[in-house]
Parts: structure tokens; sequence; C-alpha cells
């Protein structure tokens, strides 16, 4: 396993500042995680594994870039599985960022990730360390193998496609920009 990725996932947990309650609590619940899953960065994991994703924004058209997961069916960020050659939380957002968007030059907004969520999926509960992306003016977006589509959406839409996690995230990043 890699050690630097779990070293890192572990360091942001500690060093992230929850701004909520239930934050505070998936904080304490993922770095638990960590600790008795030596395997708990990776999809082997069936306990539950962490897992990187990133929101795609446009903060100068006031809109979001969201994929219709091909698996789940459903509007969701960008994100998924850490890999081997993911050297940070942040790297391996970042790449599936770019991946599942097609877009490159994306950039994370500095400050660390923007909240936490944790969801079952048909392979085992993911333990999601979100980040938000802003990706660079002009953008072409190009549909991936793991998704049916992508749409950009207002900030104000993304409630009409997308569950609330979503939206929250959402609402976490605009306020960071």
């Amino acid at each position: 396993m890699s050690g630097g990725l779990r070293e890192d996932a572990a360091r942001v947990l500690k060093e992230w500042h929850a701004a909520t309650e239930e934050q505070e609590r998936l904080r304490t619940l993922y770095l638990d995680h960590l600790l008795t899953h030596p395997d708990g960065m990776w999809k082997a994991c069936t306990a539950g594994h962490i897992t990187a994703s990133a929101l795609v924004m446009d903060p100068a058209g006031g809109r979001v870039l969201l994929t219709l997961h091909r698996k789940l069916r459903k509007w969701l960020q960008m994100g998924g599985h850490c890999e081997p050659g993911d050297a940070t939380l942040a790297e391996a957002a970042l790449r599936e960022a770019t991946e599942e968007s097609g877009i490159s030059g994306l950039t994370l907004l500095p400050g660390g990730p923007v909240r936490l969520d944790r969801h079952e999926t048909p392979c085992a509960w993911h333990l999601d360390v979100q980040y938000a992306a802003v990706a660079p003016a002009g953008a072409l977006e190009t549909v991936s193998d793991e998704s049916l589509d992508l749409g950009w959406y207002a900030y104000d839409e993304v409630a009409s496609v997308a569950d609330d996690s979503v939206v929250r995230l959402t609402e976490g990043a605009r306020a960071l920009v």
C-alpha cells in the first residue's frame, strides 16, 4: 500500500477544520477508518474506502459542471477511487476531475477540502473528501467512459438535478470563491 497517500489523507483530515458538528463527526470517522483499516484508501477495502472528488466550477459564469454517472445514474461532481500513482488526496481529486470532465488546466481552490460526504455505493461505503476545482476560461468538456453525459448547471439549478450532498458541496464551494 502507498503509505504516502495514506499519510497525506491522515494529515489532511487532522488539519482540516470542520464547519459543523456533522462534518466533525465524519472527520473523526474517516481518521478512525484509516487507523483500523491499513487498506482503507483502496477499493479493495470492503469496509469502505477514502475517495476523492472535485466540483468543477466556472465562477465567472456562476455554474458548475456535473457528470451523469454511468453506474449510479445520478448527477454528481467528478470523483472516485484513489489510485497507487496518487501522491496526495488533492492530486487524486484533480486527476479524477480532469479525467471525468476532459478539461485540462483545472486548478483546485486553495485551502484543502470543501467538505466530507459518506455514502454507500455498489462497491462499498465511500468516505469522500470533496474539493472544488476552477475551470479555465473557455474550457470545453468531453464525456468520459464513466459518464453518460456532462452538463453545466447554474448554482441555483443544482438542487433541481442533484441530491443534497451535491447541493451542500456547491454551497460550500461558492462560499470560497
